[in-house]
């Protein structure tokens, strides 16, 4: 048995017994929503699991089962860690949506309680401190990876608990004062991939042990870089790219496609 089936969702019965009709295979229980079905390769198994998705509303994972519990995990922030698009919640707040670039100078000037408008502007995603917590207790590596700024990102990232972020940087002078630019190089999609083969060969890691997530088309080059790469509640092109895919779960799903059991979570 060198491959593994993950199924994620309620109602589990009816989808595993077709999911050993269609694959064999031994089942086993990790939750009260969530599976797995052990089983040797088959011919179309990325198929079969799309069967699964679209018969039972269900997110189905199909990977090997050698190195499932990953060393080095990055992750998008925007629409992934967290629900919104955070500078176009902060400006909403500020009474800046048309002129959103403004936001950023009025919080360096001290003119917004920062931290108090990101607990209640900033929405994490369902599961989010939880699987980092897991991950972390079990000595993985985690680093939150965005193309927004700095200032913003550091804040997410420690209200998340993650070990680092990599985002762009903007350019200060003078202590306080924004000086109208992004500091070089610009971290975007090309960045994000970077970051992952960086930490990789920091920590001497197989491109098999790492995983990586998100949900936007600077998310790909990512995500198809990672042992594991994931797709998560992302736009239809990305989803259609990405090896793996989580359309219904929360972020404790990444959890589940990695095998830890219910009972083996961290509260975040």
């Amino acid at each position: 048995m060198t491959h593994v089936a993950t199924l994620i969702g309620p109602s589990l019965e009816a989808a595993l017994a077709r999911a050993q009709t269609l694959l064999g295979g031994t089942a086993e229980r990790l939750g009260a929503h969530a599976a797995d079905i052990s089983f040797t390769p088959k011919a179309h198994a990325g198929a079969i699991a799309e069967k699964l998705r679209g018969e039972f509303n269900i997110d189905v994972v199909v990977q090997p089962a050698a190195h499932r519990r990953k060393k080095l995990f990055l992750a998008d922030m925007d629409s992934t860690m967290i629900q919104q698009e955070c500078i176009d919640e902060l400006a909403d707040y500020a009474g800046l949506k048309a002129h959103i670039a403004t936001i950023t100078e009025r919080a360096m000037r001290g003119e917004i309680a920062f931290e108090e408008v990101l607990r209640e502007r900033i929405k994490l995603t369902d599961g989010a401190r939880t699987l980092i917590a897991t991950m972390r207790k079990n000595g993985a590596r985690t680093c939150m990876v965005s193309g927004g700024f700095t200032h913003f990102t550091d804040r997410v990232a420690a209200m998340i608990g993650f070990d680092e972020t990599r985002a762009n940087r903007l350019t200060i002078v003078d202590g306080r004062k924004l000086a109208g630019t992004v500091a070089e190089p610009i971290f975007g999609r090309d960045g994000k991939r970077a970051a992952l083969i960086e930490l990789r060969h920091e920590l001497k890691l197989a491109r098999a042990e790492t995983m990586a997530i998100g949900d936007g088309a600077n998310d790909m080059d990512m995500i198809a870089e990672a042992g594991l790469g994931v797709a998560y509640h992302a736009k239809p092109k990305v989803a259609a790219a990405a090896p793996a895919r989580i359309d219904y779960a929360d972020l404790t799903a990444l959890l589940y496609v990695q095998g830890y059991r219910k009972d083996e979570f961290v509260d975040g």
